[in-house]
């Protein structure tokens, strides 16, 4: 396992990050991994050498961070664990959703209770809320840092403009900043490299890109992304404009580029972003212990100026997609 230091944190986490998604109930969604099967991969995980684990309370309503915190049991000082919070956990509870200081309090209190934890190592806000002036989340964050519930805060997908603003308040407000962004980016995706991306390396944000394998469609040639069972039954894949643009060439590059260097589509895409100086750490989810070995085995794959060139070649501009 390789290891960085993430943003200005300080913290060491490895390269590659486990999401934590596909664990919990297949009530949420029909691929997510129960109890037993998860703990197989997150005890994997920690075995290869992966200390940073990413999770959110929406995921299964609560039930991937039970998971996660049961899992880390006797490992969590060795651990660095990141959550989210904004988006709604119970139907008949409207300030169950959202950054306002009451939320942000009454839902970190429970992902702390069901991760098992007193300090979440990164807790990070899932997306802007437009609902609350975001001077109000950054004092109720900061509080939360200063009770010692918190140790870092990350925010995740949002326009570059509403992030710069974000990081300009809190410095005027002398409260904790941003030090993470976790945002939509991949080969198929690259909008993000026109204003974020510069903006993270400006600023010593850390970069955490999710769906780095385009929610499977750079794991297989594109005709057949819907044999798994999770392209069967996603219907969140078809948001994205993967097949848009370049994407179809892309993804037979990838294809080609896999043949040839007798690896797996899924491994070269990982190693493209690896090989990006801005990532500090994929977040990789995954539903069998076979593909996180693959995984981690993308951090030795080299890929040559002319490898990345030609991969990213056909690429066009895109909707922005990835910010609700």
């Amino acid at each position: 396992m390789e290891y960085t230091t993430l943003g200005s944190t300080g913290m060491e986490v490895s390269r590659i990050c486990l999401g934590c998604m596909s664990f919990g109930s297949s009530d949420w969604r029909e691929w997510v991994l129960a109890d037993e099967r998860s703990h197989e991969i997150i005890e994997r995980a920690i075995d290869l050498g992966i200390n940073f684990f990413d999770t959110a309370n929406m995921y299964s309503l609560g039930e991937s961070e039970r998971i996660l915190g049961e899992a880390l049991e006797g490992y969590r000082e060795r651990s660095v664990v990141a959550t989210k919070g904004y988006f709604q956990m119970r139907e008949d509870d409207p300030n169950s959703q959202g950054l306002s200081r009451k939320t942000i309090e009454q839902e970190l209190e429970a992902s702390l209770d069901r991760l098992g934890m007193e300090t979440i190592d990164l807790y990070q806000i899932h997306r802007w809320d437009e609902e609350t002036p975001i001077e109000t989340t950054l004092r109720a964050l900061d509080d939360a840092v200063r009770r010692g519930q918190i140790r870092h805060v990350g925010a995740s997908s949002m326009w570059a403009h509403q992030f710069a603003r974000a990081l300009y308040t809190s410095d005027r407000l002398n409260a904790e900043r941003f030090v993470t962004m976790q945002n939509h980016y991949n080969l198929v995706y690259r909008e993000e490299e026109r204003e974020m991306l510069p903006l993270c390396a400006n600023e010593n944000v850390g970069v955490l890109p999710w769906s780095p394998l385009a929610r499977g469609y750079l794991t297989r040639p594109h005709e057949q992304i819907d044999a798994t069972r999770r392209g069967e039954t996603e219907e969140h894949l078809y948001e994205h404009p993967y097949r848009e643009g370049g994407g179809p060439e892309i993804n037979e590059r990838v294809a080609e580029l896999a043949a040839e260097k007798g690896v797996t589509m899924a491994q070269i895409a990982l190693a493209w972003l690896l090989h990006k100086e801005w990532v500090d750490a994929p977040i990789v989810g995954t539903t069998s212990v076979e593909h996180l070995e693959q995984a981690v085995e993308a951090l030795e794959i080299s890929l040559s100026t002319s490898d990345i060139a030609y991969l990213e070649e056909p690429y066009e501009p895109v909707p922005v997609s990835g910010h609700s």
